[in-house]
């Protein structure tokens, strides 16, 4: 019994000395994934450095086949604050800016 103690005993001394000290490990840089595009027009402007982006397509209905308009509101920050109402704006997926901004300006097409 003393000499399956005494084995058992080195055998952890062993793995022992040859652990590393755990220390936070720099996690693998990942390429940031691709951040959504949208181009739309300003129909609002609703404040310092806010607009409202509309934007638009087509789709086909499920049972019908008729192709129909769709369009969806977007709460948009605009850094330069330089949009005015009926510019086309192309605008870009970001962090959470407010309650509602999730979008941001990229470019002025008009």
């Amino acid at each position: 019994m003393s000499e399956t103690t005494e084995t058992a005993a080195a055998v952890v001394a062993e793995t022992a000395a040859e652990a590393k000290p755990v220390t936070a490990a720099a996690a693998p840089k990942k390429a940031r994934g691709t951040r959504k595009v949208r181009k739309g027009v300003v129909v609002s402007k609703m404040g310092i450095k806010s607009v409202v982006v509309k934007t638009e397509w087509l789709e086909r209905h499920p049972v019908y086949g008729k192709v129909i308009r769709r369009f969806k509101k977007f709460h948009v920050h605009d850094e330069a604050d330089t949009a005015k109402v009926g510019d086309e704006v192309t605008i870009m997926e970001t962090r959470p800016l407010s309650a509602t901004k999730r979008w941001r300006i990229v470019a002025k097409e008009k």
